[in-house]
């Protein structure tokens, strides 16, 4: 017998291969098997994707459609309000958030153009938003009737605007404007003046009130513009926001139906008059028939300096606000969701996120990186939503369990 048999084997150390050793793993501990066969991750990506998925829960917490136990029929929530000049005035005190005084995320200059914005502002008011606060629709209109009988208000209306180019201001407010413009002569603003003291509740006025010199100053200044009764609407002149927000019969290019719907059947006004392609912006005949038509049927019309830019903003507040809407499932929200999202989820003043901003934490986004301050200059949530009930695109219902529901139409 040789002496390597009598050792047993040969005297060199072999270190075990990979297999036999995760077999002998797996045999002596089941657990750690399972933490090897899951991938390596780094920690802070896990915390990132962990973090999205939170913000994809809170968009998605109510995927079912909310409760609705009935309508809510008046948003005022000051019990004072009790006629429409209290409702103007309300209005609007409450149409801008105040600027923040400390980590507003705007500067100094930036402030100034907000204040300056607001400032050149208008003080009108749309007759939708005080019908919201108050509770007869009807009892609303027949008091501004007769508020403008009596030359407390006036009513400026914006033909193609639908709901939202309805508006009231207030007597003195429209006289003041004329004092403080630096762009009338005395004679005009005495002139137009007088005609507002004896005419209280006219709309409108003929070329022959004024002379034309002050018409050429108050149509530059913005307090007149042309006005067509006939109904003849040119190509071209209405905006894409007219078209939103007009109605059905103001937005043909020939003539307006509800002209057209007064004519006697078979009549040359059934078709839209005489020289209604020429008109239109076609060739044809009937020119002398057209002068004498615009001679007779043109008016000014009195309006608001700066009307312009405040629906210019009403417009796209109401449309961000229906687009806000839309990001839910069924076009519907709690009032305190709508409202978190309309302000850009800020950092609040709570005592949990002042406790967050002292460590260091992220605590939500300034004021001045939102679009309620980058775009609309501060506008407020419960004003912006008054004139979107009043205008119809959306209505608060009742939930009982999550507070008031706002819904898209």
């Amino acid at each position: 017998m040789s002496l390597r048999a009598i050792l047993g084997g040969s005297g060199r150390v072999k270190k075990p291969s990979k297999k036999s050793s995760a077999r002998q793993s797996s045999q002596s501990s089941p657990s750690s098997s399972t933490w090897a066969s899951l991938p390596r991750r780094k920690p802070g990506l896990q915390r990132s994707k962990s973090s999205r998925g939170d913000e994809d829960d809170d968009d998605d917490l109510f995927n079912d459609k909310l409760d609705d136990y009935g309508l809510v029929r008046v948003l005022a929530t000051d019990l004072n309000l009790r006629d429409t000049s209290q409702a103007i005035l309300y209005i609007r005190s409450h149409m801008f958030s105040p600027i923040p005084e400390q980590a507003a995320g705007m500067n100094s200059t930036r402030i100034a153009e907000v204040l300056n914005y607001r400032k050149r502002l208008p003080p009108i008011v749309t007759v939708s938003h005080i019908q919201t606060l108050l509770s007869s629709p009807s009892a609303v209109e027949r008091e501004i009737a007769e508020l403008a009988r009596a030359g407390f208000v006036r009513k400026v209306v914006v033909s193609g605007r639908g709901e939202i180019g309805e508006t009231v201001v207030l007597a003195t407010d429209f006289t003041q404007m004329i004092e403080d413009s630096t762009s009338l002569g005395e004679e005009t603003k005495v002139n137009l003046t007088k005609f507002l003291k004896e005419n209280p509740g006219a709309q409108t006025l003929k070329p022959s009130a004024l002379r034309a010199s002050e018409v050429n100053q108050l149509i530059r200044t913005g307090f007149l513009t042309m006005h067509h009764g006939s109904g003849i609407i040119r190509n071209g002149s209405m905006s894409i926001t007219m078209n939103v927000h007009s109605r059905p019969e103001d937005k043909v290019t020939l003539t307006s139906l509800e002209t057209v719907s007064r004519q006697p059947t078979g009549s040359v006004g059934a078709v839209g008059g005489e020289g209604v392609v020429h008109m239109a912006g076609g060739t044809g005949g009937g020119l002398l028939g057209i002068s004498r038509l615009d001679a007779s049927a043109t008016e000014l019309k009195l309006v608001v300096p700066g009307n312009g830019t405040f629906l210019k903003l009403l417009s796209s507040a109401l449309e961000h606000l229906v687009s806000l809407l839309g990001k839910s499932q069924f076009r519907e929200a709690p009032e305190t969701v709508l409202r978190d999202r309309w302000d850009g989820g800020i950092a609040r003043e709570e005592a949990r996120y002042a406790a967050k901003r002292s460590r260091g934490e992220f605590a939500g986004i300034l004021p001045g990186q939102t679009k309620k301050w980058r775009q609309f200059y501060g506008l407020s949530f419960d004003w912006v939503l008054q004139e979107a009930v009043g205008s119809g695109l959306v209505e608060v219902f009742e939930t009982r369990s999550v507070g008031r529901g706002i819904r898209a139409l």
